[in-house]
């Protein structure tokens, strides 16, 4: 009994080549897909992370308002941010403070830690400070960070 080329082709799977060839394709687009994801990741944490930057801007004014200074209550007690509205995932990624607070000015800071502060090189640490005047410590400039 012989067999017939044609109908035992036909009735088989895919060659090895082809497995080959859609591994290939899968892997390219992987390459292609994981990084872009990857940045859109830092631009999601970053834009988090300026908002926990304007939410604490905005305390600190309604408490410059009730209190005529920004460092300390009428009855001396110092300040305190509040939490961050937007999410506890923030502090995973940036660490948000106030520095350089005194009566009349303060600097509100969002350093980059762990993967952040390695993929995000654009922008690094944020700042805003009590006129408004937003900075970065990254490459990119103040405008594509804010």
């Amino acid at each position: 009994m012989t067999r017939n080329p044609r109908s035992a082709r036909a009735a088989g799977g895919f060659t090895l080549v082809e497995l080959l060839i859609v591994v290939f394709i899968v892997g390219l687009l992987a390459a292609i897909a994981y990084p872009t994801y990857m940045n859109s990741m830092v631009k999601v944490r970053r834009d988090a992370a300026k908002t926990c930057l304007s939410e604490d801007a905005q305390f600190m004014e309604r408490f410059y308002t009730t209190n005529l200074r920004y460092d300390q209550t009428l009855g001396g007690v110092a300040v305190a941010l509040p939490g961050c509205s937007s999410g506890a995932d923030v502090n995973n990624f940036y660490t948000i403070s106030l520095s350089a607070v005194a009566a009349r000015s303060y600097t509100l800071r969002a350093v980059p830690k762990s993967v952040q502060a390695t993929r995000d090189t654009d922008c690094g640490t944020l700042t805003i400070d009590n006129v408004g005047t937003k900075t970065k410590s990254g490459t990119n400039t103040v405008d594509y960070c804010w």
